[in-house]
């Protein structure tokens, strides 16, 4: 497995493929644990190194992860087969804002996927989370560029921080959710309901 994991490290380097810092996943591996998680959603695939190391934190976890990228749908399902986790890491080849869920909840929601999204992504899948349950969205601090508009040049890059600050903003205003924000890896916030 662990050798898997390196492969698929080197594989994203070289790629360029975004996968989660060691950081941020070692957080969330831990909250799997210490909150006897069972039940995972993720938004964005990429190759599967997330759902993976997620599905390994505990032996009654089961993920199901939802890629929109064909390329990268065909890397995830290789990588889960090749760390043995077929029966543990549903794969599903579809945009997240299109697939229909009925009758599930999720103990934890992950998502990290397209960052203009993240907002849609979060409205949409809320109604699929457990009564305890929690919504993890990582990359808020946007490889640091989340708080200084000002010295992006691109256009692009200063509408993706936009969206992002604008989630942000969601978060710490949202009537129906709690939201703590950690300082880890490019950012994440867990989100809860509010009791």
């Amino acid at each position: 497995m662990k050798q898997h994991i390196l492969e698929m490290e080197k594989y994203a380097k070289e790629k360029n493929v975004p996968i989660i810092e060691t950081e941020s996943i070692a957080y969330i591996m831990k909250y799997i644990k210490l909150n006897n998680v069972k039940s995972i959603l993720e938004i964005g695939s990429a190759i599967g190194y997330s759902a993976i190391l997620m599905a390994s934190s505990s032996k009654e976890v089961k993920v199901t992860t939802i890629e929109r990228d064909e390329t990268r749908y065909m890397e995830c399902l290789k990588n889960v087969k090749k760390c043995g986790l077929e029966k543990e890491v549903n794969v599903v080849f579809q945009d997240a804002l299109e697939v229909n869920l009925t009758g599930v909840t999720y103990d934890l929601i992950f998502i990290d996927a397209a960052k203009g999204q993240y907002k849609k992504f979060f409205e949409k899948f809320k109604y699929f989370l457990a009564p305890d349950g929690v919504i993890i969205t990582d990359n808020l601090k946007f490889h640091g560029y989340v708080g200084k508009k000002e010295t992006i040049e691109s256009k692009n890059l200063r509408g993706i921080v936009d969206k992002i600050e604008s989630y942000i903003d969601f978060l710490k205003n949202n009537d129906e959710f709690e939201t703590e924000f950690i300082d880890i890896g490019d950012g994440i916030s867990v989100s809860k309901r509010k009791k």
